[in-house]
């Protein structure tokens, strides 16, 4: 409740109507990573002042949901206690927000869940991946509201995923014993290869810079909470 109460005022003071927020849901440091999730914070929701709007895999399953969140409740289940916020320039927050308002961004979400989905198939989603098609549904501005045509948006600005190596043996092992990992979306040969291609909060943020489609930024910590592994951006606070 705290860090919620914290990244509010954040919010606040960075005069924002929607923003990009991440939690540390879960530890990602063996893979250089640091957030793990992130959704759109939204000022002006009808349910409330900043509310969060993003995806959720449906406990474990191959299915997933968009919900809207408390800020304190989006918090609640991390193993850090840091966020971070990325607000985007003034003419993309307002067409996201139009997209939030409109049920709009909705129509980008594809239920069947896969956490390590192929960034540019649109098999699966996972929820960063959500994220940033419904961010390039913005930013085209009047580009047809599908995935394939955000994807494309993506591709031909440069958008760089993030590559895991997932060896063999785990890549057997998590689409045998977990619905929510799947790899028969990304190309064979990289499959094969263990290099999983997939979208992180790290590689949202590091296109926003590189495009400079970022107006301001912050890292919010509460006290003695241990910081992790710093990203490489001029931008981040």
């Amino acid at each position: 409740m705290q860090l919620g109460h914290a990244v509010r005022e954040t919010l606040d003071s960075l005069d924002a109507e929607v923003a990009v927020v991440a939690r540390v849901g879960q530890d990602l440091s063996p893979w250089g990573l640091r957030y793990s999730h992130a959704g759109f914070a939204w000022r002006d929701h009808p349910a409330g002042r900043w509310q969060v709007v993003h995806l959720l895999n449906e406990c474990g399953t191959d299915r997933s949901a968009l919900y809207v969140e408390g800020m304190a409740n989006f918090f609640t289940d991390v193993v850090r206690h840091e966020a971070s916020i990325v607000v985007p320039p003034a003419a993309v927050g307002r067409r996201l927000a139009g997209l939030l308002s409109s049920g709009d961004a909705n129509r980008l979400h594809e239920p069947r869940y896969s956490m390590l989905a192929y960034v540019f198939s649109t098999r699966y989603q996972n929820s960063n991946q959500w994220l940033l098609e419904v961010y390039a549904a913005a930013a085209q501005g009047d580009g047809d509201l599908d995935r394939n045509t955000a994807q494309r948006w993506l591709k031909t600005r440069g958008f760089a995923p993030i590559t895991v190596e997932v060896p063999a043996w785990k890549r057997l092992g998590g689409r045998l014993f977990r619905a929510n990992i799947a790899f028969d979306d990304h190309p064979f040969g990289r499959r094969m290869a263990g290099q999983i291609d997939t979208t992180t909060v790290d590689s949202i943020v590091r296109f926003l810079e590189r495009r400079g489609e970022v107006s301001s930024s912050a890292e919010v910590f509460l006290p003695g909470a241990e910081a992790g592994p710093r990203m490489d951006s001029a931008t981040n606070k």
